[in-house]
């Protein structure tokens, strides 16, 4: 788990990064209703949580630097102590406890947070809070500011607002030991539920019943949600990008793509294999894989310090229309093929992204408007793929067949840690795994 001075000090690094005399306002999430009376499984914003750990919504954190506060100044607002709401929901830790919990300065219950929102920014020369996020924080933002500026004799109001984000995210582009840690627990996680898939799928299955068990074996380890709509794609369903209905059947024969992964103490997973419904590629599918395949190898080679994602991309292109023109999928030679990009037929996603407490996560991609080069401690996707529909003009043999190769990876200072290893990938591997799994 992230410790409670990994947090402070991530509190610590976003005052030191705000102007002087500044106030920052970061809330939580809150309750989605699903259907009437009803709301979704509660999960926190991503900064609040980062910043925090919390897991109650409608909290609100509340950092200065203020000299009038002395070094800095932590308060948050969090729901009241209510003995019928907590027999209906459950227990709420309070204002009292939450002031040492968190090593606060203040703490406010929900209905003090007009007057709390008005304390904290008036007399302040700078405010940071992320504007357009929520329209109900905005609104009682605003109301606020109103407030301040409206008063009768001199402006208490700040002087300029700016957005939070940029700063939080680029803080969290970058992962600690502890972050590192909790993903790759993630990761090994969601590599024994993608093992468990395989050994698990027969022919006449279903998609829903293969995503059971991936999310049985999250649960089982302590992670109780996946960090996205888990992709269960058989057959022709594994050409769909993102394909979520998981309610076809499974015919012998088939490859299947899974997309997978764990969400562990707010920490993503992102795993992607394929493999033979019935535990044997064939040559076709040996072919479509093996050009995925040496794509993804080769770009997890590159991969150091100083690299773009870009570069890396460019890189997978090459190799997999190099692989495609050598099985006739494409016509002409490969530089034609690269120059007129017909492999985006067949690739038609970018190699990665960033990962983190959201699968898709923070970070510019490009600074100043140049592609930006990998540092250590940042944690990408490197997931290659290739999708051959029945209406492209490749060979038949090939019509039909979807794959994509994923693992997450950190960088280090001499080129990538996998995270996500323990799931195979190499064929004869796959196949071993699951011959084991029918004897």
């Amino acid at each position: 788990m992230i410790s409670a001075q990994e947090f402070i000090a991530r509190q610590d690094r976003l005052l030191a990064q705000c102007e002087p005399n500044s106030v920052c306002i970061v809330p939580a999430a809150g309750l989605v209703t699903r259907s009437r009376d009803t709301e979704y499984t509660f999960r926190q914003d991503s900064d609040f949580w980062y910043l925090t750990g919390f897991e109650e919504p409608n909290a609100w954190l509340i950092l200065s630097n203020h000299p009038r506060y002395g070094e800095s100044y932590r308060a948050m607002v969090v729901q009241e102590k209510d003995k019928s709401a907590e027999i209906w929901h459950g227990k709420r830790l309070g204002a009292e406890a939450a002031l040492a919990r968190f090593s606060l300065d203040e703490a406010f219950e929900l209905q003090e947070l007009e007057e709390a929102l008005l304390a904290s920014i008036q007399g302040q020369d700078n405010v940071y809070f992320s504007l357009g996020h929520k329209k109900d924080n905005d609104l009682l933002f605003s109301e606020a500011l109103n407030t301040l500026r409206d008063a009768p004799k001199e402006s208490l109001a700040p002087r300029a607002i700016h957005d939070v984000q940029p700063i939080l995210h680029e803080m969290r582009l970058f992962k600690s030991a502890c972050e590192v840690a909790m993903m790759k627990a993630a990761g090994e996680i969601s590599a024994r539920a993608h093992k468990r898939a395989m050994q698990f799928a027969v022919p006449g299955c279903y998609e829903y019943q293969l995503e059971a068990e991936i999310h049985h074996e999250f649960a089982m380890a302590g992670a109780r949600s996946p960090a996205y709509s888990t992709i269960v794609g058989s057959g022709e369903n594994a050409c769909i990008l993102h394909y979520t209905q998981n309610n076809a059947r499974v015919n012998d024969g088939d490859l299947i793509l899974i997309d997978a992964g764990a969400e562990y103490q707010g920490y993503a997973a992102d795993i992607t294999r394929t493999f033979p419904v019935n535990g044997k590629f064939t040559d076709a599918q040996r072919d479509i894989y093996s050009v995925v395949l040496n794509a993804q190898k080769s770009v997890l080679d590159m991969l150091a310090p100083g690299v773009t994602l870009s570069e890396a991309m460019l890189h997978s292109v090459e190799i997999i229309t190099q692989g495609l023109v050598d099985l006739g999928v494409l016509e002409g030679s490969v530089a034609e093929n690269l120059e007129n990009e017909t492999w985006r037929q067949f690739y038609m996603h970018g190699l990665g992204h960033f990962l983190g407490l959201d699968v898709h996560d923070v970070g510019n991609y490009k600074i100043d408007g140049e592609d930006r080069p990998l540092k250590p401690g940042m944690v990408i996707t490197v997931e290659p793929g290739v999708y051959v529909s029945q209406d492209s003009n490749a060979p038949d043999k090939y019509k039909g067949i979807g794959v994509r190769i994923e693992d997450d990876v950190v960088i280090t200072a001499t080129g990538v840690d996998i995270l996500t290893a323990d799931v195979p990938k190499d064929i004869d591997a796959i196949e071993a795994l699951m011959a084991k799994s029918k004897d």
